[in-house]
Parts: structure tokens; C-alpha cells; sequence
């Protein structure tokens, strides 16, 4: 009855009145439309060409398949000065590529005006890692492989690489497992190895959540006091504290949506230099504290605080010689928006077995080779959920697997462990860590069809001896 009275009132709306409605939803997509997915278009193509050094083709077949009209961009390179443009409809966007640096999209600066900026970044370590044991090098350790089922890790790798359905293609690009300490499993699709680059997505923002852990370790950032953005010292957005932008809950203003073009996600991205003061110019919604939204616009606000703390002089230094090179991560890369800043929130690209390194940074509590890297318990405080996330499934910039405080049963990933924690990131990226297995599992690819990872964790549990 209900939907036939809906039908009865709608039916009494003027004709004219509906035209108008359609006449502007219409122009709406076609002024806000165009300039994003030309910018999306663009910096992706940049990104996977230049710094991940793909081909057009897979690229334009994968990652440009996502969004509806994305795939319909025509691509143009000049490979005299590293550059790609976009153009979909009447609008055209360019992303730049600078050596060490990665791509960086334009939109309102001037191309000159970027390239002049002074990004140095540290000369890559000396040594081959092909000569050094893991997890700093390559060199593998095969005596844990006889202790687990060998023929599990092979199907589940099978699995995990088959495709199904070619209108719903998987695309895993990569797997790595490691337990205790060693890997495996390991795969890669056609067309990539050890040594391909791979965008990392939104687990780039748990790096974010371990440069902060630095230099609080350095005494130079509190998590409890509040967020340093001077900005904001004149209203309520001074009661933001550091921790509130690490769990997503600093109540400010945002909308995490992909597919909405009119979304602040898309404002930052693709029509803002500084992402980072976009973000930080955004009103409260919520009482900081009391309200969990996932957000890309947080992670850039700790980013510039990063880059506030430590100076130009070190900024685009810091990740690398704290982090990455530590760590064994040498062919990570992160990529600065055209203000300079790192978007920490997305734009990472490392190898697959870089990832797995990052994760056993923290299933090791945040010490490599002997050498403490995060501070001691920063590693519980990143995996202990926020009081405002309902499922206990978000910690500092990293997923949990908690469950609700009344119904652990309710969580993410039921079948397994409650202390499985993972950097997530867009098209399925994963690094999960799950402490009691002393497991860390890494999957990189370009899906948008529900790519099962739950399945491949725990068919790789059950691969594992007792015990173990």
C-alpha cells in the first residue's frame, strides 16, 4: 500500500519539475564527472608505468576497468619528459613523474612550479640483496618448508591465482606467506616477480601509523596531546588529539566514497594541491573521540604533522632511512602531492616481499635484526581497537579482527583468529599479521569482485603443523 501511494504522490509531480531534476543531475555528472576520472586516469596510468613499470595495456585492462568511463580515457605519454594526460570528455589532466619521487597529479599549480620543488631523496642502500639472508635480503632459509603441508600452500596458491569468471577477474598479482619468520609461499602472476613494484593502496596508511610511532619513540609527538595544527587552536577542532587521527575518529567532516564524484575523498585527490590542507580546513561533524569514520583525509593530516615535525631538510629522507631501508623495504617508494607532502594515505608501492617485511616489523613488535624500530608497545597500542569502532575493528590506521565488545563473534573475519590484524588497501590488497600463528600473509592484485581472502588465511592455517 505504502508503495502505491509513494507511486499516486509521484505521479502528481509536474513534468516539468521532473525534467528539471534530470536536467541538473545530468549537468551535474558532466561538470564534476569528467576532471576527476581524467585525474584518476591519468596519475594511475603515471604511477603504474613509470614507477611500477607496467605496460599501458595491462593497466588500461585492469586498474582503468573500476570505475564506469574510466577505461574510455584517452592516454597520451611523453616519455621525453615523464608525463601522461588524461582526457575524457571535454576535460584534460596531466600527472608528472619525477626520478626517486613517482608521480605527482597536477591541478593547480603549475607544472614549472613543481618541478622546481627541491625533493631529495636518500641514495638507495648499497649491497645486492641477493647476496643477504631474509627478511633483509632475499636469500631463504627452506628447512621450515618440511614442516608444513606443502600441497595445502600449493592448492590454496592455485586458488587464489584461478580465474573463475572472466567478467570478474581476480587479477592477483602476487601472494607471499611467511611463518615464522621465513616464507612459505610464494607466487607471482605472469608479467611480474620479487622485484615488481606494486601499489599498495590504503595499507600505505598503516606506514603512516609507523613513522608516527618513530618519532613519538624520538620524544617528538605524544599520541594523547593534541594534534599539532595551528589552525585549529582558535575552535573545537583543538580538542583533536594525535590519537583521534590515528583511529579515524577526529569527528571531522568526510565522506570515504570512490564512486560519488562530489565527495570530499575526490576533492582531496584530484582537484587540491595540498591534500593534506584541504583536509585540515574541514569542519566538525562529531565530538572528537566519539565517532569512527574511516578517512584518507586524517592520514594526510599526520602526514604534513610528519613533515611539520621533522623539517623539509629530513621530511623526504625520514621514511626511508628510518623505515623502509631498515627494515629491508629497499624498493619501496612513496609518492608527494604537488604541495610536497607524501600521500601516506594511498600512494606506496612496494615489492611483494617488501609488504611481508612490513609485516613482520610488527608481528616482531616493531624490532628487525635486533634493532628496535617502533617503540616498545606501539605495536599493542596500533592493534587495540578504538573505543568507537563497533566492531573493535579499527585500530591505529590498522583492521582488526577484535569483534564487538558484547559479541566477539561479530567481526570481520570469524573463522579466524580474533588477533588477526591487516593493512587493507583498494582492489584487495592485504598484509595480514596473525600473531598466534606466527603468520604473516600478503596479497596484491587489481579485484573488484570480492577477491576471498579469509578462505586463502585459513587454508594456510590449516597448513601449518600443530603446534606451530
Amino acid at each position: 500500500m505504502r508503495a502505491i501511494e509513494f507511486m499516486k504522490r509521484f505521479a502528481t509531480i509536474p513534468l516539468f519539475v521532473i525534467l528539471g531534476l534530470v536536467v541538473i543531475a545530468i549537468t551535474y555528472m558532466l561538470v564534476t564527472f569528467p576532471p576527476i576520472m581524467a585525474g584518476m586516469a591519468a596519475k594511475t596510468m603515471c604511477s603504474c608505468v613509470y614507477v611500477t613499470e607496467r605496460t599501458a595495456e595491462s593497466v588500461v585492462q585492469k586498474e582503468l576497468q573500476v570505475f564506469p568511463g574510466l577505461s574510455s580515457a584517452i592516454i597520451e605519454f611523453n616519455d621525453i619528459d615523464s608525463t601522461v594526460t588524461s582526457k575524457i570528455l571535454w576535460k584534460t589532466r596531466k600527472a608528472i613523474y619525477r626520478k626517486g619521487v613517482g608521480c605527482t597529479l597536477l591541478a593547480e599549480a603549475d607544472e614549472k612550479e613543481i618541478r622546481q620543488q627541491k625533493i631529495a631523496t636518500p641514495p638507495s642502500p648499497s649491497g645486492n640483496q641477493d647476496s643477504i639472508a631474509w627478511p633483509l635480503g632475499n636469500l631463504t632459509n627452506d628447512s621450515m618448508l618440511s614442516k608444513v603441508n606443502q600441497a595445502i600452500i600449493m592448492k590454496s596458491l592455485d586458488e587464489a591465482f584461478l580465474e573463475h569468471d572472466r567478467e570478474k577477474p581476480l587479477n592477483t598479482h602476487a601472494i607471499v606467506i611467511v611463518h615464522n619468520g621465513q616464507i612459505i609461499g610464494e607466487r607471482y602472476a605472469p608479467g611480474f616477480n620479487r622485484d615488481s613494484r606494486l601499489m599498495g593502496w590504503s595499507m600505505t596508511k598503516s606506514i603512516t601509523s609507523a613513522l608516527i610511532g618513530i618519532l613519538v619513540m624520538d620524544g617528538k609527538l605524544k599520541v594523547e596531546a593534541p594534534a599539532p595544527v595551528p589552525k585549529w587552536s582558535t575552535d573545537d577542532r583543538k580538542k583533536i588529539t594525535l590519537n583521534n587521527l590515528l583511529q579515524a575518529t577526529s569527528g571531522l567532516k568526510w565522506s570515504e566514497s570512490y564512486f560519488f564524484p562530489g565527495s570530499t575523498f575526490h576533492n582531496m585527490f584530484t582537484r587540491r594541491d595540498d591534500k593534506a590542507g584541504y583536509a585540515k580546513s574541514l569542519t566538525l561533524d562529531h565530538t572528537p573521540g566519539e565517532y569512527f569514520q574511516y578517512s584518507s583525509g586524517t592520514t594526510l593530516i599526520l602526514s604534513s604533522i610528519i613533515r611539520q615535525t621533522v623539517g623539509d631538510d629530513q621530511y623526504y629522507k625520514f621514511p626511508y632511512e628510518r623505515l623502509f631501508y631498515k627494515t629491508g623495504m629497499n624498493h619501496a617508494i612513496l609518492e608527494p602531492d604537488a604541495s610536497g607532502t607524501f600521500v601516506s594515505s594511498s600512494y606506496c608501492y612496494a615489492t611483494a616481499r617488501d609488504w611481508a617485511r612490513f609485516g613482520l616489523l610488527y608481528l616482531n613488535d616493531g624490532v628487525v635484526n635486533g634493532e628496535r624500530i617502533l617503540p616498545e608497545g606501539w605495536v599493542k597500542y596500533s592493534t587495540t581497537p578504538s573505543s568507537a569502532a563497533p566492531l573493535g575493528e579499527y585500530g591505529a590506521q590498522w583492521w582488526l579482527n577484535h569483534g564487538a565488545k558484547e559479541n566477539t563473534n561479530l567481526r570481520k573475519y570469524p573463522e579466524l583468529p580474533p588477533d588477526a590484524y591487516w593493512a587493507d588497501g583498494f582492489e584487495e590488497q592485504f598484509v595480514m599479521v596473525i600473531p598466534s600463528k606466527k603468520l604473516v600473509i600478503v596479497r596484491l592484485g587489481v579485484s573488484h569482485h570480492g577477491f576471498d581472502f579469509s578462505k586463502l588465511a585459513n587454508d594456510i592455517i590449516t597448513s601449518l603443523p600443530d603446534g606451530m
